[in-house]
């Protein structure tokens, strides 16, 4: 958990009631508790919500994802949606951020950099993932954020508690979004493009049908901004062609003929395409 001050803007997903540090738990006034694992994170996610014994990304494609972003391949991503937080958030005071969908917490991490060196402004920092390894290895690498194991669906925050939501290649629930962010919070999303990864896609698939455009304006929402990242990576071995392919759905949606190709690939060039699109509630 975070090593800052701030008051307490998590919830009991049991109840909605707020979440009270007392020692190494959080408790609500109506007596649920949670405990504080070891690494530094805290399980929020009730049984009675999981679809599976082990929901999210496996500890497999977490490493993937975390070997992958350390390279930096996805850092003109980060450095887009930083560039938006820092254009959206006043110059100094207290800015609450939840990345819904955190994964193994690099985009966080990538903010906090350039706020730091930026802005005078402090960070209340929530990142919520329903893969218990992807927060496990977030809370690993970075003690200034506040690491959950919850929802979209289910949110584990107090409404209104938020100014910025960022959803980066996740699943969006705008609704509880809409119920999390404050009255004139902003939300950033990131959604890959028709072009992103199209050469590895033309390799691993036997035909590829044309991608449905990203949703611009979701019901509840303005669309404030809107850009268009398009630039090209180099994988320069089958190790980093491999964590890519790990990393992604695509893993398990091909077959064992396109498994083949994928690992016969020594080295490849990829487009990146991503939209990230700026919004406001109402």
């Amino acid at each position: 958990m975070s090593d800052i001050t701030f008051p307490s803007l998590l919830a009991c997903p049991m109840d909605g009631l707020p979440l009270l540090r007392d020692q190494g738990s959080w408790r609500c006034p109506t007596g649920h508790s949670f405990d504080i694992a070891r690494q530094g994170y805290i399980n929020l996610l009730p049984v009675q919500n999981k679809r599976s014994k082990d929901p999210g990304d496996s500890k497999e494609m977490v490493l993937a994802r975390q070997e992958f972003l350390s390279a930096g391949h996805y850092k003109p991503i980060a450095e887009a949606v930083n560039d938006l937080v820092n254009a959206s958030v006043p110059a100094d005071g207290t800015v609450s951020i939840l990345d819904a969908g955190c994964g193994e917490g690099y985009y966080l991490r990538e903010l906090t950099k350039t706020t730091a060196t930026n802005s005078k402004s402090r960070l209340h920092l929530t990142g919520v993932d329903i893969s218990k390894w992807a927060v496990m290895a977030a809370a690993r690498q970075d003690k200034s954020a506040d690491w959950i194991v919850g929802s979209n669906a289910n949110l584990p925050l107090l409404t209104a508690s938020q100014d910025v939501v960022l959803c980066l290649f996740g699943f969006p629930v705008y609704q509880e979004f809409t119920r999390v962010l404050s009255a004139d919070g902003i939300l950033i999303k990131v959604d890959a493009g028709p072009d992103h990864l199209i050469e590895l896609r033309e390799i691993i698939y036997p035909s590829i049908r044309a991608a449905n455009p990203p949703e611009n304006t979701p019901p509840g929402f303005t669309l404030l901004e809107q850009h268009s990242l398009r630039y090209t990576i180099r994988l320069g071995s089958q190790t980093q062609i491999s964590r890519l392919l790990t990393m992604t759905p695509h893993l398990y949606r091909i077959n064992a003929e396109g498994r083949s190709r994928a690992e016969a690939l020594m080295d490849i060039s990829l487009t990146v395409h991503v939209q990230v699109n700026k919004l406001v509630a109402g």
